[in-house]
């Protein structure tokens, strides 16, 4: 748990809750409160951990307040204290769900026992709530927006990543290879192309799809909270740290553990990740204990590392720990081919999500969209869809109104033609096939490279236009789909 857990003793006597509180104040924030009503506005104020009364017939009604705690602050572990019927004990299970009771026999050094374990457990429960409503979103949103494989123009999918461009195909089917073993992932890509998607499409397409994914952004973070975060700490190994942590690695097990940023990590840092990878091993901080961990780990950067070694920043052995397979997501501007499938399925999803019914794009949408190089990749292309279909009326097409200024006002970018007299003293033959290639130059240029566009233009196939790039050795500069 982050911070000091806060926990409310109410019902004792002066002298009990005096030693109470001497025990677990050195570890919690505690609070002496006699009155039920003050409890309550005090569970109203503050975020309150654990909730410990005891019951007395007559006197102090913990069982009604237990009652109303659970309907208003669910979330706080509730452990009783005191003697109770029979009819009291169904009671405290049924309507005040108690954690557990607390035998009158029982000293403060036991409570404080038992009040450990019950925050631990509670933050065990809070983690796998976390998991499970992840996990439920993305089987929902797999379900609900799951794209027909034989429509035509929808595309190839790799879990949640849609393509139709040959340069994703082909790394997705490297990523579906990698996925097979348990080699250690790099992927590499500008910001918003997808690699979080990549690294969980991984997780689910391997044997350890049954096993937790665990996901941690390293950017910004000091050794001491990514050592604490990764592999755990101790009680009392710093300040603040008032109960045992498990660490990601431990908690993913038999599973996989996503790392983004993580050419942020401190040169110091990497060393423990590097021991980790080599060894399978972790310690958490202030503990001797050494605990092994089958974990597959999936690292991504922004930057290529190669660069930050050859500047210093970087380690060399821990990148090739890193690199068992190397994915580079291409951005979107090199591969523009995937940009109307990726709008056609973003506006699927996102009608769906917002329940709207908006019936599709017009064509000089998606040209427009074939014009731009998208600098925020994917994310970009989410953002402005979203926006459009806010603006768009129910039942009908998104046009050139609802585009944004800067997409509307693009034109399409025609190389300049230099006169030449290079067909002077060639044959008949030798001048058609300059032409041609020039002709086909000029499209694809038009067309950013969007070689599906072109092929149609043109009056080829998607195959026949490849060859004749081939045959004329034609470039696409930065701009290849």
């Amino acid at each position: 748990m982050d911070g000091t857990s806060s926990i409310i003793i109410s019902g004792f006597s002066a002298k009990e809750a005096v030693e109470l509180h001497r025990c677990l104040s050195k570890h919690y924030d505690i609070n002496i409160v006699d009155d039920s009503a003050e409890v309550l506005a005090l569970l109203d104020e503050r975020d309150i951990d654990l909730l410990l009364c005891r019951h007395t017939k007559g006197g102090f009604d913990a069982l009604e307040l237990f009652r109303q705690a659970r309907i208003m602050h669910p979330e706080t572990v509730r452990l009783l204290a005191g003697e109770l019927d029979r009819a009291e004990q169904e009671f405290a299970v049924k309507d005040a769900a108690i954690y557990q009771f607390v035998p009158n026999e029982w000293g403060s050094r036991q409570i404080e026992l038992l009040v450990n374990r019950a925050l631990e457990n509670r933050e065990l429960a809070y983690r796998h709530r976390h998991l499970s409503r992840e996990l439920k979103i993305a089987e929902d949103v797999l379900r609900k927006h799951k794209v027909n494989r034989h429509s035509e123009g929808q595309g190839s999918r790799f879990e949640r990543l849609v393509y139709c461009s040959p340069n994703m195909a082909s790394l997705c089917n490297l990523a579906k290879k990698a996925s097979a073993t348990n080699l250690p992932i790099l992927i590499q890509g500008e910001t918003g192309t997808g690699k979080e998607l990549m690294a969980k499409a991984i997780h689910y397409n391997s044997d350890r799809k049954e096993q937790p994914l665990l996901v941690h952004n390293c950017g910004g973070m000091s050794d001491e909270l990514l050592h604490s975060e990764l592999f755990g700490h101790k009680r009392g190994a710093f300040t603040g740290a008032v109960s045992d942590r498990m660490g990601l690695f431990p908690a993913a097990d038999g599973g996989t553990v996503f790392l983004d940023e993580i050419a942020d990590v401190s040169p110091t840092f990497q060393v423990s990740l590097l021991r980790f990878l080599q060894e399978g091993e972790v310690k958490p901080l202030g503990s001797d204990k050494i605990i092994k961990c089958d974990v597959r780990v999936i690292a991504a950067c922004n930057q290529p590392l190669d660069t930050l070694i050859s500047k210093g920043l970087f380690r060399q052995d821990l990148y090739y720990r890193l690199n068992g397979f190397q994915l580079n997501i291409p951005p979107l501007r090199n591969r523009i081919d995937d940009v109307e499938v990726l709008a056609n399925f973003l506006l699927e999803k996102f009608s769906a999500e917002s329940n709207r019914n908006i019936l599709g794009f017009s064509p000089g949408v998606l040209e427009k969209f074939s014009y731009h190089d998208w600098p925020g990749n994917v994310r970009e292309l989410e953002n402005e869809i979203q926006r459009m279909i806010a603006i768009t009326d129910n039942n009908t097409f998104i046009t050139e109104e609802c585009l944004s200024p800067h997409l509307a006002a693009l034109k399409p970018r025609v190389k300049p033609r230099q006169e030449d007299d290079t067909l002077d003293g060639l044959t008949l033959k030798e001048k058609v096939e300059q032409m041609e290639a020039r002709i086909i130059e000029e499209t694809l240029t038009r067309l950013r490279w969007n070689q599906s566009r072109a092929a149609a233009e043109l009056g080829l196939s998607r195959v026949g236009l490849s060859n004749k790039i081939k045959r004329y050795n034609l470039g696409a500069g930065s701009a290849v789909a």
